[in-house]
């Protein structure tokens, strides 16, 4: 299997500045930030960064650390955009702000997969804030998005107002992503399309556990049923260092050997500013028809 690199360049509302020495600078709208980035071993193209707030991440390797502040930055967020989709950008306490700019190129991706087919049913698993689904959702997918996050798709659902799509087709769904999947199968459900992006670690509404290395065959493996030889695509991220794009491309390749099409995988990667050179995020694996 050859190994792809989707790229996100920048756009109007978000650009990766600089990047080295385990840090990056990005822009977010009108606000600068610096976070904690073990990718950039590389020294950066300056040293001199000023920035709005700075992630300082804690000492233990479970993550932890907080935000420090130069300059006034508004607690409750600020609007961002992206294409037709608008939200609202925050300093959450994980470090990340509110959604994931690495995610626009396979945004596109999704969006041309459908392209030629009114009201795709299209599922989008662990969905966040729903970026990524509303910018499905502009596109003509008819959307079904879930969290076990009821914070997470709440704020989904007010950029939905935000980006003028309360009344699109979107079920929101607050449930345990792997149980609503059964389910799913046992009705006999079909998608033209899923997206899932699932953690490293988390847990359901109802105390539900899921680990990714020993949960995510099932999970795929049940997708596979909601999928059939019309759909369109399943795209999978994983953000977890110790897996490998290679692996979770196998886990797809076997999981729909016996439908047409093909599996892909890679890394997924931020364009720098500055020097054009590429800032490893993520790895992914796709089935397309």
């Amino acid at each position: 299997m050859i190994l792809q690199t989707l790229i996100g360049e920048p756009w109007a509302d978000y650009g990766l500045i600089d990047s080295g020495h385990g840090r990056k600078l990005e822009r977010y709208g009108r606000f600068r930030f610096i976070r904690p980035e073990p990718q950039a071993m590389w020294a950066p193209a300056t040293e001199n960064w000023t920035a709005d707030g700075e992630f300082v991440p804690g000492s233990d390797e479970e993550g932890g650390g907080r935000w420090f502040y130069d300059k006034p930055v508004p607690a409750e967020g600020w609007p961002l955009g992206w294409k037709e989709v608008t939200f609202q950008s925050s300093c959450t306490p994980f470090r990340h702000l509110g959604f994931f700019p690495d995610m626009a190129p396979v945004w596109d991706w999704m969006r041309e997969r459908t392209a030629d087919k009114a009201d795709a049913e299209v599922m989008n698993l662990f969905g966040y804030t729903g970026v990524g689904t509303l910018a499905m959702s502009a596109s003509g997918a008819r959307m079904v998005h879930v969290d076990a996050s009821k914070k997470s798709v709440t704020q989904a659902r007010a950029n939905a107002d935000l980006s003028g799509m309360a009344d699109r087709p979107v079920r929101w769904i607050v449930e345990d992503a792997a149980k609503f999947v059964a389910r799913e199968v046992r009705r006999n459900r079909r998608y033209d399309g899923i997206l899932l992006d699932p953690p490293k670690y988390g847990r359901g509404p109802d105390g539900e556990v899921w680990r990714l290395e020993e949960d995510l065959p099932a999970l795929i493996a049940n997708c596979r049923q909601l999928l059939d030889a019309d759909s369109r695509f399943l795209f999978l991220t994983v953000y977890a260092v110790r897996m490998s794009a290679l692996a979770i491309g196998e886990l797809l390749r076997q999981a729909f050997a016996d439908l047409p099409g093909e599996v892909e995988a890679g890394e997924l990667a931020v364009r720098e500013e500055s020097r054009g050179l590429l800032l490893p995020t993520a790895i992914w694996a796709r089935w397309k028809r």
